[in-house]
């Protein structure tokens, strides 16, 4: 019963982290530029990889 217990609560810890979620943004001309509430692994890869588009790559930002 106590390894089942233990597997739940360990199951719970790792889903709840994986499905975090923040308000993201990066910083552009001085401009704090929204990129919206992202989630799990949408989030990690944002802020590991940064964002891009027609002007450059920008650092992301998200509120943990």
């Amino acid at each position: 019963m106590l390894i089942v217990l233990s597997s739940v609560f360990v199951f719970s810890f790792v889903a709840c982290k994986k499905n975090k979620c923040a308000d993201c943004h990066y910083d552009k001309a001085g401009a704090e530029i929204e990129l919206g509430e992202k989630c799990g692994d949408e989030m990690e890869a944002l802020e590991a990889n940064g964002y891009t588009d027609s002007t450059g790559s920008y650092v992301v930002h998200c509120g943990h």
